[in-house]
């Protein structure tokens, strides 16, 4: 019989390519939505056929534990959060609501449902933990050093998760995960912003690129190399906590100049610098050390940095020339 695997957040960036790689594997996968009309989004046209959709709201408790009843997944994956960073401070009751709030829902529906000793559940954290730490890399030992709401929602979500871990006996894993791209970014996030205007630019949509500071520094790796980390961290006999990273940094000046070369684009000639865009940086470098995951879980990303924002590129080209009709 197929394992059957159910994955929170599934329309975010994460969720398709999760969906994806747990099919490959021969997993029954559901996923839980808000708005039912989500399985026709083009993200899962090329799975539609083989997942099965809930409708659900991580912040109604009743409707999540029905779906988990019904479903009793062996795997778990929470993905959901309000993760925009700006937003988080616009909307701080929002993001602890559906960032952490939701996790104990989530966990408290495992054990209600009677399913502690059968389902294993993967918490999504973010280096966002780590923003104010004192020290560079980072690894599962340093700190919590949150200098946001969302950051400061995520370790709840973590310190959540590992309770139920150690109080109940349930097998639970929080993916500490930096900063991972991919084609289905939101267009808010610096990166795919970069990439969509960059094609807009070349396609003469858009006449200039508005950022912040260009000397800000990631640790970007593929969202796809990631969700195969989540995977990997519910499999070994006893569950322990991961940071998933790459290790090498990158300014937004380097993501600029990718993303233009690739279309053969000028940036000096359309990147204009905005002061009420520059974040507040904390002067240490968020940069993932994630020696347990290669150790204990034998992965690494597979996506280097020019690879990804040339993946980006090419597709944000190719919708917007559909769309401009070119």
């Amino acid at each position: 019989m197929s394992r059957r695997a159910m994955i929170f957040g599934m329309t975010g960036q994460d969720g398709p390519y999760l969906a994806e790689l747990l099919l490959r594997k021969g997993y029954e996968v559901h996923g839980v939505v808000r708005r039912p009309r989500v399985e026709s989004s083009e993200r899962f046209a090329s799975m539609r056929h083989a997942l099965t959709f809930h409708q659900a709201d991580v912040l109604d408790h009743h409707s999540i534990f029905s779906a988990v009843q019904q479903v009793e997944p062996d795997e778990i994956y929470n993905l959901a959060a309000q993760s925009f960073i700006p937003a988080s401070w616009t909307h701080p009751v929002l993001t602890m609501e559906y960032t952490a709030a939701a996790v104990i829902g989530i966990l408290e529906a495992i054990r209600t449902a009677g399913l502690v000793k059968k389902t294993r559940y993967f918490q999504a954290s973010s280096s966002e933990v780590f923003a104010g730490s004192k020290t560079s890399p980072q690894n599962e030992q340093t700190p919590f050093s949150p200098l946001n709401p969302y950051g400061s929602a995520k370790v709840y979500a973590q310190c959540i998760t590992e309770n139920y871990r150690r109080h109940y006996g349930m097998y639970c894993v929080t993916g500490i995960l930096f900063n991972h791209e991919s084609p289905y970014r939101g267009i808010e996030f610096v990166t795919r912003k970069t990439t969509d205007a960059a094609a807009r630019i070349k396609l003469g949509m858009l006449e200039s690129l508005e950022l912040g500071n260009l000397d800000s520094s990631r640790d970007w790796g593929f969202a796809g190399d990631y969700v195969r980390g989540m995977w990997l961290a519910l499999q070994p006999s006893e569950p322990l906590d991961y940071v998933f990273g790459t290790g090498i940094t990158h300014t937004v000046q380097e993501l600029v100049e990718i993303a233009f070369s690739r279309l053969g684009l000028d940036p000096s000639r359309s990147i204009r610098v905005r002061q009420d865009l520059v974040r507040v940086e904390t002067g240490t470098v968020l940069c993932a050390d994630a020696s347990r995951a290669r150790t204990v879980l034998n992965w690494k990303p597979e996506v280097g940095f020019r690879d990804l924002i040339e993946m980006m590129v090419d597709r944000d080209y190719a919708r917007l020339s559909r769309t401009k009709g070119t």
